[in-house]
């Protein structure tokens, strides 16, 4: 499964299916493989693009989110904290994802992260959070953690939730090799003190 998540840069993400997933795509190029799901964790603009929804949408996409962002698109579902949806041969759950120390990520906001089942899999995309209660109550095989801190985990949060969690795979996400922001050594310090806890799998676009 590991290999068949691509970042897109940023928070964005594609999972080969089928079902074939984006998750929170931003800045991509239309594909003739339209989107058998979308999932948008929440309305800051480095996550919920409407031009790039547009390019991935088809007529029987799904879009998965929550209610700020239902509200902005037409068809799209709202999902809220620990509701699930099964398209195909996935199930998608919606986890609280927040800041308990800025109004950036508040709760009350309703940010969400997303728990994807498939193929045997349970794939975490903690979307926009810092270390939460709920993630106590999450095990999954394949965890996707931002490292950047804006809000969100740094780079010693991402580890004590790899502590937690003991994933077989982590991906650092929220960084860049451009411009502000985490850049591609905070995923390279986020690898080096998760060492042996698991595999860490630093992507490319």
């Amino acid at each position: 499964m590991i290999d068949r998540i691509q970042w897109l840069g940023h928070g964005g993400f594609m999972l080969q299916g089928p079902p074939l997933i984006y998750i929170n795509p931003w800045r991509v190029t239309r594909s003739i493989f339209l989107a058998d799901v979308l999932c948008i964790s929440h309305e800051h603009y480095e996550h919920f693009s409407l031009g790039d929804i547009e390019k991935l949408r088809g007529p029987g996409t799904q879009i998965i989110t929550n209610a700020s962002v239902a509200a902005l698109v037409d068809g799209a579902t709202e999902l809220r904290p620990w509701q699930s949806m099964t398209v195909d041969r996935a199930r998608v759950t919606a986890i609280p994802a927040y800041s308990v120390n800025s109004a950036h990520h508040a709760r009350e906001r309703g940010g969400l992260g997303f728990l994807i089942s498939l193929d045997f899999y349970d794939i975490y995309y903690a979307g926009d959070t810092e270390i939460t209660a709920e993630m106590d109550l999450l095990h999954p095989d394949i965890a996707i953690l931002p490292i950047d801190g804006d809000s969100t985990l740094t780079v010693s949060d991402a580890v004590e939730v790899v502590k937690k969690m003991r994933p077989r795979y982590a991906i650092p996400c929220n960084w860049s090799a451009n411009g502000p922001g985490a850049a591609l050594s905070d995923a390279l310090a986020f690898k080096a003190a998760v060492g042996d806890r698991c595999e860490v799998v630093i992507p490319t676009v």
